[in-house]
């Protein structure tokens, strides 16, 4: 199948930002600014964008090159590179598959929130109860999932330029804005204490900026450079097929090195400025205790913030969702893209029959996420110490165990079965300089592998 018929981005700019509306999702908005919070700030923000820019970087223009050398989906672009090596791709096409449906449910629950806080009624999503109510509703959260996902599946079924990159370009700039927009809103918001004292946005501006020491040891310090390796898949869409995908559809003629940059520049801008939209705001209405939410953070703490702004809160919910949705939706299609290519590359099969076939298969999987609340609830210790129904499960197996397992897999490959200069040689193909060379040559080779295995057994409960 030529490249012609496989589809590809007009130009680097389409590829940059649907690679980038791929990083910009959930993990940036929901789980960076928690994360940032409860690991001391200014620490995990330096921490963060120190393994963005060598261990993020590295794996980002390997999964890229590997997709724009071989123009192959992940499913078949490894057993092309070296005969034996077919299972990375299964798995790499394994995990998209796994996170498509649940991420399809989480993303209805944020088009459930958007439409409440739209019409009016964000007061009613900040009462307790609200969010478990909803989410244990046996019909409702189906509703929302069949809505989600059918977005995502129109924009696939419409093509690479004729969707997934024109969608990009109309989202991405929107999203940026809203983005910005809230930030800046967040800063300005304040309120008084029990005792007196007005407590504002730029105070809890220090509590993300400022890098907190407090009661810091080596074994502290060791778990926020975990977490901030573990939000980099989350992040940078490393290690879920999705990179593979979409470089295949990237132009010969365009800078790798260059277009990879752009797109770690812009998800690590989103993901500061997440911060900066959630921390101020919550810091200032609920104080530090409303950092502690952890992954209820979204759902639960920020609608009571929303409230407690008076009038204006509604609006501010509504915008919030809004942009929270559009990540949500460009990151989704990117995942439901890496398996509709793979079904493209590796059976032959049209795009519309593709979409379809991965559409029925995410929607009855979703079906079981969403009654995994209610009808299918149960509880099940996993080895990471969290206890998970359905949906923590398919998380887990996928984004704690297939992701470190393919990204091990794909350092091995290229550190030392195919040698780095194979990565080189890609991205300098048109004569383009490559000044992190030697970056990628020690962290493909040593670093990663090593950061990467420790990861995996802190994961499976070992460390």
């Amino acid at each position: 199948m030529d490249n012609q018929k496989r589809g590809s981005f007009a130009g680097s700019l389409g590829f940059v930002l649907a690679a980038a509306g791929s990083a910009v999702g959930l993990g940036n908005i929901w789980r960076f600014p928690y994360l940032a919070a409860r690991d001391g700030g200014g620490l995990f923000l330096v921490i963060y964008l120190i393994l963005a820019l060598t261990f993020g970087f590295s794996l980002m223009i390997t999964e890229t090159s590997v997709g724009r050398m071989t123009k192959k989906s992940p499913l078949s672009a490894y057993k092309q590179l070296r005969k034996g090596w077919g299972w990375l791709g299964v798995l790499g096409c394994v995990v998209p598959f796994m996170i498509m449906p649940y991420y399809s449910a989480i993303g209805g629950w944020v088009l459930k929130y958007f439409v409440v806080f739209a019409t009016g009624h964000g007061a009613e999503a900040a009462q307790d109860g609200f969010f478990t109510g909803f989410i244990t509703s046996p019909v409702e959260p189906i509703v929302y999932l069949i809505l989600f996902l059918g977005a995502c599946a129109v924009v696939i079924f419409m093509g690479v330029e004729g969707g997934i990159e024109r969608s990009s370009r109309i989202l991405m700039p929107i999203l940026l804005i809203l983005v910005i927009g809230i930030a800046c809103f967040s800063l300005t918001v304040r309120s008084t204490d029990a005792a007196g004292n007005v407590v504002t946005g730029l105070d809890g501006l220090r509590i993300l900026l400022v890098p907190s020491l407090e009661g810091i040891t080596l074994r502290k310090f060791f778990t926020v450079v975990m977490d901030a390796l573990g939000q980099l898949f989350y992040s940078l869409s490393v290690a879920m097929g999705i990179l593979i995908a979409y470089g295949s559809y990237v132009p010969d003629g365009a800078n790798l090195a260059q277009s990879v940059s752009r797109i770690e520049i812009f998800d690590t801008l989103v993901a500061f400025l997440a911060g900066v939209m959630i921390i101020p705001a919550v810091y200032v209405f609920m104080g530090m205790e409303g950092m502690s939410t952890g992954p209820s953070l979204m759902f639960v703490s920020l609608p009571k913030v929303f409230l407690a702004m008076g009038p204006i809160g509604n609006v501010i919910g509504a915008l919030f969702f809004a942009m929270v949705l559009f990540a949500a939706i460009t990151s989704a299609m990117s995942v439901m893209e890496a398996v509709v290519s793979s079904f493209i590359d590796e059976f032959h099969m049209k795009r519309s029959s593709a979409t379809i076939l991965e559409g029925i298969l995410a929607l009855v999987i979703g079906i079981v996420v969403c009654l995994g609340y209610n009808k299918f609830y149960f509880e099940l210790p996993l080895p990471n110490g969290s206890i998970g129904q359905v949906l923590d499960i398919l998380d887990y197996i996928s984004n704690y165990i297939l992701m470190p397992v393919v990204a091990i897999g794909t350092c091995v490959l290229f550190g030392w079965v195919l040698g780095t200069d194979t990565i080189t040689k890609e991205v300098t193909k048109n004569g383009e300089s490559f000044a992190r060379r030697p970056l990628v040559n020690i962290m493909v080779r040593y670093i990663a592998p090593v950061l990467l295995g420790i990861l995996l057994l802190m994961s499976l409960g070992i460390l």
